[in-house]
């Protein structure tokens, strides 16, 4: 069982270094071949590790692996080590699992690129860091692997380096990224000062010892790095910036992975959090905030991605309400779903940009399905799945976490089933101006559109599968008397529902807020069609007249605009003060006023050298004059 437990990150690891290492020597195929199968082996591990668990008594669901002691000193240890649980074992399925489906898909979406093999590398190797950091089990194996996921982050978005758009995105991603980074150091270090260790096992079972004040303090630290990773106000810019990269990169860090980093890291501190009322209130003030407004801002765009990223941090801030109301399982619950159904949207948007020769405005599309019927189909499929329709997966989720913020903050179920509204009508926009209508694409384009090759539609098929069936997977308790995945997940989370009041609403209530919030779905649905089917509504062109509240949503509400004014804009003048005062002359005065002084000290002493035997003689007498006479004083 160790064995294969180390097996599971090794493999894409072992990928990366064949491939990096053999890049020119290597063709296409072999490389797409070692780059997938390291993820789909690894991929059936965590299904055997998995069923393991599955089949243990809830006390002996847990694997752990030390592989070496890493770092000693004094009576502070911390080994290089893995741990298995009913957390990181679901980590792993979604991790490795839509991962492979991402890596086949992108052998058909990259095919003609000159950095294939490169892609793949990368690709293999944000794979190892992202399971590093779900599998450690302690702080400083996960945080390896965070900072892992990121430097892998800046790779990928970049790729495409030749273009300086590109560069700037990367760069935005990575440098919001460590604001984010420095709260969880913060955070890890204040743990070690309190708790004395950095095992998981170890600070949980001296959590209860601790003050608030102290336990509060740590996790806020801890949900900053959270709130950079998974996209949160007012960390959450870089995320539709980063859509720059390769549509697979977009799948599969954006949607699926790297961005529920956060996530996983609070479900994994649940006993901290659960400790600190404030950290909770903090997460679901922060989740309500940032899903709110980045729906309010998809309902705007017009570039596909930047619609489905947009979607992507509205998505993030309902699984943190749902962490912020003590419900830890359903947060985890809709970010299974969300993989799949976002990963599914992500790249049924490259199948329509490939067919479309790289375009990605909606407004230049329209009419597609019938010319992309697959597409199309796995689209509408995960178009239902993230509006919350029955039975599709997001249905299951979202109603879990509507039904858990009503019974913790009704106001909070309201705002939260607003933003969830707003997810349906953009959703639905994407999908009618994408699909239907009358085809707006140039001739030349609609000359050569066709469906995607097998190696892209496979994985849609997958995933959309997984998207109308992935819900069953935690059937609410009030419709079948089970709930598995939360039944599955308890004991983790076990020590905070024994802290947490524990409100479940009566069966009659969540029947009554099931039937209203699937009938308002349906009601936003329905005007989506009238205006953008029936009466066949375009969004603006660029730079046509529109109303002063679009143009500001449509902007983003010029949030890049005042950080650049507020902040970069700041340093940019302190940096260029600092150069001409301080650098320039201050530092660089001092240091070339000192090789003057010794260059014009050098030309005196130099006469001195005058190759006068007479005067060098006097200059002995001088000399040993003055020696006997220090002698003689002394």
């Amino acid at each position: 069982m160790d064995v294969l437990i180390s097996l599971v990150p090794l493999l894409p690891l072992a990928g990366f270094l064949v491939i990096s290492l053999n890049n020119k020597r290597l063709s296409h195929g072999t490389a797409s071949l070692v780059a997938c199968g390291a993820v789909l082996i690894s991929f059936v591990i965590a299904v055997i590790l998995f069923a393991q668990l599955l089949g243990k008594p809830e006390d002996e669901r847990f694997f752990q692996v030390v592989l070496a002691n890493w770092i000693r000193t004094g009576s502070f240890s911390v080994d290089f080590s893995f741990l298995i649980d009913p957390l990181s074992s679901v980590m792993l399925l979604i991790i490795t699992g839509v991962g492979f489906l991402i890596h086949v898909y992108s052998v058909g979406y990259m095919h003609d690129d000159a950095g294939f093999n490169k892609f793949f590398s990368y690709l293999n190797l944000f794979v190892f860091f992202m399971l590093m950091l779900v599998m450690g089990s302690n702080y400083l194996v996960m945080f390896v692997g965070w900072e892992g996921v990121g430097l892998c982050s800046y790779l990928l978005i970049g790729f495409w380096f030749k273009n300086q758009n590109y560069n700037d995105a990367a760069n935005k991603a990575f440098i919001m990224n460590r604001i984010g980074d420095l709260g969880l150091l913060l955070g890890v270090i204040l743990i070690f000062v309190h708790c004395g260790s950095l095992n998981y096992d170890e600070v949980f079972s001296r959590a209860t010892s601790l003050d608030t004040r102290t336990i509060t303090l740590i996790t806020v630290l801890l949900f900053v790095g959270a709130m950079g990773k998974s996209a949160q106000i007012p960390l959450y810019t870089w995320l539709p910036d980063a859509m720059a990269g390769p549509t697979p990169v977009s799948a599969l860090i954006h949607a699926a992975t790297m961005v529920t980093a956060g996530v996983y890291m609070v479900a994994r501190n649940n006993l901290l959090y659960s400790l600190s009322p404030f950290a909770l209130q903090l997460i679901l003030v922060v989740g309500l905030a940032t899903a709110l407004f980045a729906a309010s801002i998809a309902l705007t765009q017009n570039d596909i991605k930047k619609v489905l990223a947009y979607s992507t941090v509205s998505q993030l801030g309902l699984m943190f309400v749902a962490l912020g109301v003590g419900a830890y399982s359903s947060g985890i619950f809709h970010m299974a779903t969300h993989a799949f159904f976002k990963a599914l949207l992500f790249l049924g948007a490259g199948s329509v940009i490939h067919a479309l020769q790289g375009e990605q405005d909606i407004r230049r599309m329209g009419g597609l399905k019938k010319f992309l019927p697959v597409t199309y189909l796995t689209f509408l499929i995960a178009t239902l799945a993230i509006s919350g329709i029955p039975p599709f997966s997001g249905f299951f989720s979202k109603d879990e976490i509507l039904a858990n913020a009503f019974g913790q903050y009704p106001f909070a179920w309201g705002l939260a089933l607003l933003a969830s509204l707003l997810t349906s009508f953009y959703m639905f926009r994407l999908l009618f101006l994408t699909f239907f209508g009358q085809v707006r694409a140039s001739h030349e384009t609609m000359q050569h559109i066709h469906e995607s090759p097998k190696s892209i539609t496979i994985p849609l098929i997958v995933l959309a599968v997984l998207s109308a069936v992935g819900g069953f997977m935690n059937i609410p308790e009030s419709l079948f008397g089970t709930a598995s995945l939360h039944e599955f997940l308890s004991p983790v989370f076990a020590q905070s529902a024994a802290i947490l009041v524990d409100r479940p609403l009566e069966h009659s209530t969540e029947y009554i807020l099931m039937t209203v919030v699937i009938a308002l779905t349906l009601v936003m649905i329905g005007i989506a069609y009238s205006m953008f089917v029936k009466k066949n509504k375009i969004p603006a062109a660029e730079g046509a007249a529109i109303g002063t509240l679009h143009r500001v949503v449509y902007h983003k509400y010029y949030v890049d605009e005042i950080y650049n004014t507020v902040i970069v804009k700041p340093l940019y003048w302190f940096s260029a003060t600092f150069d001409k005062v301080i650098e320039r002359l201050a530092i660089d005065r001092l240091v070339n006023s000192i090789g003057s002084a010794v260059t014009d000290w050098s030309n005196v002493l130099r006469l001195l050298q005058n190759g006068s035997i007479g005067f060098y003689i006097f200059v002995m007498v001088i000399g040993i004059v003055l020696m006997l006479t220090v002698s003689f004083i002394r």
